[in-house]
């Protein structure tokens, strides 16, 4: 069965975070919606970079989805983190049981959610102090049960390698690590 990935986008959202993990899922086969939270028909990221979201953030609609990416940048957290809607989203995936993944700011809006502790979890370094201390890990991606974290927009290929292989398979990945020519 065909998975499906709900990734975040909002104004400032890091363009690379949210197009890597697009792009390399939708080659592994993984139906990929960009979901704009907030007002704005176009998303302009953190970079300047203008891009278009399938549709709008709707919660009523996450229930499709297998999994939920949250992008960093940090005008596109802080808009993420002021959305309650997005935070009882990260909630319900995790209890039940889907995959919840963030990266560079990302895991900050993990933090507003409530959902950190006692988890095992990585950010971008400059997110560190405003995460709980004694979890944090500083490796590439760290996975713990069904919460993935990454730390930067030079780790987005293999964030987005470790969703696929969480979500299809160890062998997916690699086949498309090999045809990107991204190490593994």
């Amino acid at each position: 069965m065909k998975k499906n990935v709900c990734v975040l986008v909002a104004d400032g959202s890091e363009e690379m975070e949210v197009v890597i993990v697009a792009d390399v899922l939708r080659r592994a086969g993984i139906g990929v919606f960009l979901a704009g939270v907030g007002d704005s028909r176009l998303v302009t990221a953190s970079r300047g970079v203008r891009l278009a979201p399938d549709g709008v953030w709707d919660s009523a609609e996450a229930n499709r989805f297998d999994a939920l990416v949250i992008p960093g940048g940090i005008g596109g957290t802080q808009i993420m983190r002021e959305e309650a809607s997005v935070k009882h989203a990260v909630r319900e995936f995790l209890r039940e049981g889907k995959i919840v993944a963030a990266i560079c700011a990302g895991p900050t809006v993990l933090h507003e959610a409530g959902v950190l502790g006692g988890r095992r979890f990585t950010s971008h370094p400059g997110s560190r102090e405003e995460l709980p201390a004694g979890s944090w890990l500083d490796q590439p991606v760290v996975r713990d049960g069904n919460l993935l974290t990454s730390q930067a927009p030079g780790t987005a290929f293999a964030f987005a390698l470790a969703l696929v292989e969480t979500l299809v398979s160890a062998e997916a990945a690699q086949k498309v690590a090999a045809g990107m020519l991204v190490a593994r």
